[in-house]
């Protein structure tokens, strides 16, 4: 039975994120911000049921920011794929919008450049 006053171990956790290549660190952040993105855009399968256009802009721009930082670091290997979800993203805001932002000024453009469609 563990005890429930028990603090978490500070030092294998040091020990296991000192293992984790940082590409597979920015690589998981970049997916777990492209799929919240998604889910925010209606993407996910219950659709319009989640779609929230203002929290899609902030993950979509946290994510350009993110890939535009990370993918000198990462190898064009790794990033070409994130810098193409994030695109697909910025488009489908795009379409999601009443209202379509004008290009340059859309949600991550400050980062990655204006997206056309």
């Amino acid at each position: 039975m563990s005890d429930e006053n028990e603090s978490p171990d500070f030092d294998a956790m040091t020990r296991d994120i000192a293992d984790v290549p940082a590409v597979e660190v920015i690589t998981t952040v970049a997916v777990h911000l492209m799929s919240a993105a998604a889910v925010n855009l209606g993407l996910a399968e219950e659709g319009p049921e989640h779609k929230d256009l203002d929290e899609a802009r902030k993950l979509i721009t946290a994510l350009a920011g993110l890939v535009a930082a990370g993918a000198p670091e990462i190898s064009t290997y790794h990033a070409a794929p994130l810098k193409d979800g994030l695109k697909s993203l910025q488009l489908a805001f795009r379409e999601a919008s009443l209202v379509p932002d004008e290009p340059g000024h859309g949600p991550g453009e400050k980062f990655t450049g204006p997206v056309y469609s």
